[in-house]
């Protein structure tokens, strides 16, 4: 486990995805723009001496993944988030079967989502069955703003979307994950738009809806959205370089967060491969409100809220015992094969043992 200030931080990755961004994977302009688009963040967010070329990006193998994640980057357990994308890509960009197979290699380590898109009707009704019957999958990524066919988008509150919802209600999948973030190219910005959060969590009381990147650029408006609706979460994909590139900024993303949402409803996420969770996790970890930003907001990021936001609160949507599970990940492959047992690692404490 990661260790900062003498204590262990169990960490869980909610958004990482295995891609492939190849070129001969690519069947539409649309998807070169989206991954010039991903790689565009990743070098303007990135340390220099950490950035990836363009041919590294464009698809990475499960070892590189497994060696990033959990070898060199602290992270204990990571949730796949899917994104089909298959108006771009010959066989789609990262997809639910290639994240499932992550899972069954590595149970302890991977939570592996499903996704549905309404515009798919009855026959993505019994693809979200397959995907239950199959990987038991307890949570979904939803991405308004993919194009299919002539359509450039959906909402989260349309008709549609609801008879999806009821779906995962019966079926027993309760964590809700929408990308309501950054643009990417060619997709359009209107389509990610937070207003549909709003009557979709009010209307679906028990599903968990976390909103991917917290709906920046309108932080404002899924704060105001997030306060008066408790089963709404902040995915801090996205923000989380902040820490890194535009500390003060992140402090002041984060006040606002623990201000509206308190410190139990907002979870870590790297957005793996965009970065890497390694230097992500320090400057999360090691950043700090100034006092403006404490005395404005009446809020700490202290150690105990960082545990939280790190991975407490993941593994509480996702039922995972981290006494437990920091047991089972003591010994197993990973752990072995990365000289992890038996230690601890953060950048107090060197490697581990």
């Amino acid at each position: 486990m990661y260790r900062y200030k003498g204590e262990d931080v169990f960490v869980v990755d909610g958004h990482v995805h295995h891609w492939d961004a190849s070129e001969e994977n690519i069947k539409h302009e649309g998807g070169e723009q989206f991954i010039q688009c991903f790689y565009d963040y990743h070098t303007g967010f990135t340390p220099e001496d950490r950035q990836w070329t363009i041919d590294e990006y464009r698809t990475y193998d499960t070892d590189r993944m497994v060696s990033d994640l959990f070898g060199s980057g602290y992270v204990d357990v990571a949730v796949t988030q899917p994104t089909h994308l298959d108006e771009f890509y010959e066989e789609g960009f990262n997809r639910v079967d290639t994240n499932a197979e992550l899972a069954e290699q590595y149970p302890d380590r991977f939570v592996a989502n499903g996704r549905f898109d309404p515009r798919e009707g009855e026959e993505g009704l019994e693809e979200l069955e397959r995907q239950k019957a199959e990987y038991d999958i307890t949570g979904v990524k939803v991405y308004t703003a993919e194009w299919r066919g002539d359509s450039k988008g959906w909402r989260l509150d349309s008709e549609e979307a609801f008879e999806y919802l009821q779906k995962c209600v019966d079926l027993g999948i309760e964590n809700i994950h929408a990308h309501k973030g950054p643009t990417i190219r060619p997709l359009n910005k209107d389509a990610f738009d937070v207003a549909d959060i709003d009557d979709a969590a009010t209307s679906f009381p028990d599903l968990n809806f976390v909103v991917e990147h917290i709906g920046l650029p309108r932080l404002d408006d899924f704060c105001w959205i997030a306060a008066q609706e408790p089963n709404v979460y902040g995915g801090l994909a996205v923000a989380a370089p902040f820490a890194q590139v535009r500390p003060k900024k992140f402090g002041e993303i984060l006040g606002e967060l623990l201000f509206w949402l308190g410190e139990d409803r907002i979870l870590f996420g790297s957005d793996y491969a965009i970065w890497e969770p390694e230097w992500l996790i320090e400057a999360v970890m090691t950043a700090e409100l100034t006092p403006e930003q404490r005395a404005e907001y009446g809020v700490e990021f202290d150690l105990e809220t960082k545990k939280k936001v790190m991975g407490e609160n993941a593994a509480e949507l996702y039922d995972i015992d981290i006494p437990e599970r920091a047991d089972t990940l003591q010994d197993d492959a990973i752990s072995e094969e990365f000289g992890l047992t038996g230690g601890d690692i953060g950048p107090e404490e060197g490697a581990a043992d």
